[in-house]
């Protein structure tokens, strides 16, 4: 496996290839970003991850400063999957003078659910990844269905360009208890990672209920986030919603259910498609 820290060894890198498969990723990794680099594998000429933690999706109060680094052991770990080549600039490197031009997804699909509690995160996501396409010169991108929005965004933004990448979203990995698998899941402690598959729990009693006929989603959505609650979360969202454009949805539309809630001073995500 190469592991390059320059645009310019990026570029002579990828000189012999003409389909590179990419997975970005922001380090710190775990077998659900793994298991998007296997997914990869067969769908390119050459299998790219990328490792960059991006400034601009994190508000003030975030965690960039103590973001977790972890070159060294994510490389291994990519080795052993099957990657290629690592893309891992400096931020110097990467952003070599101030990031004044940005790509600004429309309200109705970035300023709702995930963007109406980060505001600006989508603008600082579809920023960093139009330069990841641009320089990896990917035509196929994989990402995790567990940053389902994310996701969405990131087709909208594809297709609006005319960009010619195919992007495929990577399927949930789970524990066995079915906690979404997550850098963030290495700030629970013993106590909360006992209580964290109580999300999950909550998104399969909605999909039961939409399964057997139920079309009241807010008082389904109200009921969770009340459950929730009871059990010590302090929810910011659970939503039920159309897949396609993450809008209101009506009956026979296909459905996801998206959630995020604060266990303890961790903040956990997830969804489940119906």
């Amino acid at each position: 496996m190469h592991i390059v820290h320059t645009l310019p060894a990026l570029a002579e890198a990828l000189k012999p290839f003409r389909h590179p498969a990419v997975v970005p990723t922001m380090g710190n990794l775990h077998d659900g970003h793994l298991a998007l680099v296997r997914q990869a594998k067969p769908l390119g000429d050459v299998t790219v991850a990328t490792i960059f933690v991006n400034r601009l999706q994190f508000g003030p109060k975030d965690d960039f400063d103590t973001y977790p680094r972890t070159l060294a052991a994510d490389c291994a770990q990519l080795e052993a999957a099957g990657c290629d080549l690592v893309f891992a600039p400096s931020e110097q490197e990467f952003y070599p003078q101030p990031q004044v031009f940005r790509i600004a997804p429309p309200p109705a699909l970035a300023d709702v659910l995930e963007g109406a509690f980060r505001p600006g995160f989508f603008t600082g996501v579809c920023t960093v990844v139009m330069k990841l396409l641009a320089c990896t010169q990917a035509r196929t991108a994989v990402f995790g269905k567990k940053d389902y929005q994310q996701l969405m965004v990131i087709r909208h933004m594809v297709r609006q360009f005319n960009m010619p990448i195919d992007i495929r979203g990577g399927d949930t990995q789970r524990a066995p208890d079915g906690l979404a698998m997550s850098s963030r899941n290495g700030y629970l402690s013993a106590t909360e990672r006992a209580q964290a598959s109580e999300l999950h729990a909550c998104l399969q009693a909605i999909a039961q209920a939409l399964r057997l006929g139920q079309h009241d989603f807010s008082a389904l959505e109200a009921q969770a986030m009340d459950t929730l609650r009871a059990k010590g979360w302090q929810p910011d969202y659970v939503a039920v919603r159309r897949q396609a454009d993450l809008q209101a949805p009506e009956p026979g539309d296909a459905m996801v259910v998206l959630a995020a809630a604060r266990l303890g001073g961790t903040r956990l995500i997830d969804n489940l498609e119906i």
